[in-house]
Formats: C-alpha cells, structure tokens, sequence
C-alpha cells in the first residue's frame, strides 16, 4: 500500500464521495473509463476488492470504507497544500476555505464575503456549509465561523458576539390560526424543527420547556436549517429563528416573553495561519462583518 500510486486514490476517494464512477470521474476531470481502472489497478495492489458491483450501482466493502477516514485526512492535506501554494504567505492572491454552517453560509456570509471579494479581486473563496464541526487540525478548512465555543487545540479563535433566537411565524400562517398565547399551547400549532438531527433537539431538550422536545413534537421536520426557514417563510408553522434573519424576511415573532435563547459566534483558524497575510485579513473581516450583523439585532 505504501507504494501505491497516490492517482489512485485520490480516485477511490473520489469514488467514495460521489457514490458513482460517472460522478466520481467528472468531479476529477477524467472519463469514466480511467476512472474504473485507477479502482482496478489499486484493487490489484491490495489485492482485494473495493467496491461491490450490481444493477443498482456500487457498495464499498469493508476494506473501502476502512480506508475512507485515512482518505479524507490525505485529500484534506492535499487540498491546504494547494491553498497554501496558490498564493505566498504575504501575497494577496490564492484561495481560502471556510467553513459555516447553513445558515450562516447562505443568509449571513454572502454580502460579508461579496464585500471581501470586492476590496481582494485575487483571492478566491472557498465555502463549505456543514452543520457538522469541520476539524481545523487537519485542514478541513482554513477559517470556521462557529457557534458553540471552539475546544481544539492549536487555534486561534475570537468570540464576536451573540445571536438571538426566538419562534417566529409568517403572518399568513398567523391569519389562518392564530397566535399560540403560552408555550402549552404552542403543541396545538403546526411546529417546525428537526428530524433526525440529535445535537439539535439535546440543545433544545436543556432549555426549560414544558414539554418533552422530540422529533414529534414537530409537523414540518427537517435537519436542514434553509428548509426550515422556508417552511416557516411558507406559513407552514412555527419555528425558531434568528432575530436579524427572521426580521430581513418580514416573520412576526411569537411568545418572544416566553421563548427564547442565543447562540455565541466565534471565528477561528489553525494558528499556523496567522502568519499568512491572506487569512489574517479574511479572519479580521469576518469578525468586523459578524460583528455588524450582531450588531443589527441589538437595533432591532
């Protein structure tokens, strides 16, 4: 294995990420024939089977999925190594990789990063929307925006503030049925919230609710954050969402005497970053540009 080509399993990996040759040879750039025999000819390094073939496509055995954790840390690797060549540490060219979470990705960064772009035409942005905790150790990403306090080692991180959440709902959901008067009877409204999510319900399990919060307490049940503020948007239900987002789509908020919490905001990288140029100025610029948008929930 050790002298196994490393072409090879960038292609494996890539196999293991798409679910396909098809797609795994076009996120690589190369045709699907290639592709199988760069699997075929690592297959016959290490002398047994990856994949699974049949009708319905292929299933990675367990010698794939054993070597799936060691492919990521390798890929993850390789692609900071790219990052950090595209531009010299003092340059102000080459990529960036951050990390968010839907939310932040899709309704808050967006200007932030326009704003950025706008003032370094050269740097280009790569964003990563996870709900999961991207480890910053191995380079997963270069800059993460948080919202729970970060606990690995080797970091720089700044808290820039708190965000709050309350239960919002459309107001034409609110024409049609009214709004809850107290949490008890917020059970006989249509509730949105998570499906399958468990860190999601256990930080609403340690609130003081009335009610036992499980997946069925929701009628609109969704792990993806965008979905459920279009639900709520949709005058689906309502659900919880953060003050300055909920007020930019025009939502009405509900029991805000009886409900509500915050969320902290950190920005963080690996604090072998500090010295590039580059990073520093998308690390300052991101905790200026949170800080505004915090900023707006106060005035609210």
């Amino acid at each position: 294995m050790a002298n196994a080509d490393w072409d090879l399993f960038q292609s494996l990996h890539a196999v293991l990420q798409a679910g396909s040759l098809s797609a795994a040879a076009k996120s690589r750039g190369l045709t699907q024939p290639t592709l199988g025999r760069h699997i075929e000819a690592l297959e016959q390094k290490l002398g047994a089977p990856l994949f699974l073939r049949s009708p319905r496509g292929l299933t990675p055995t367990d010698l794939a999925l054993q070597l799936e954790p060691h492919l990521a840390e390798m890929y993850a690797a390789a692609a900071a190594a790219m990052r950090d060549a595209s531009g010299a540490g003092d340059l102000l060219k080459g990529a960036i990789r951050i990390t968010a979470s839907q939310i932040m990705g899709a309704e808050v960064l967006p200007p932030i990063l326009g704003s950025f772009r706008r003032e370094h035409p050269e740097i280009d942005i790569e964003l990563v929307l996870s709900n999961k905790t991207e480890d910053l150790s191995r380079r997963d990403a270069d800059i993460a925006v948080r919202m729970i306090r970060p606990t690995q080692g080797a970091l720089v991180a700044r808290k820039v503030g708190a965000i709050g959440v309350g239960f919002y709902a459309s107001s034409d959901y609110l024409a049609a049925h009214g709004a809850p008067q107290s949490l008890q009877e917020l059970t006989d409204h249509s509730v949105v919230g998570f499906d399958r999510e468990a860190p999601a319900l256990e930080a609403l399990a340690d609130l003081a609710l009335p009610w036992e919060v499980t997946r069925e307490l929701f009628a609109f049940r969704s792990d993806n954050d965008l979905a459920q503020i279009a639900a709520i948007r949709a005058g689906v239900g309502v659900g919880a969402c953060q003050h300055q987002i909920a007020r930019r789509h025009g939502l009405t908020p509900v029991l805000s005497n009886a409900f509500g919490f915050e969320l902290e905001v950190w920005i963080a990288m690996h604090e072998n970053l500090k010295g590039n140029r580059r990073m520093r100025l998308m690390f300052d610029h991101l905790v200026a540009g949170f800080q505004a948008f915090i900023a707006e929930g106060r005035q609210g």
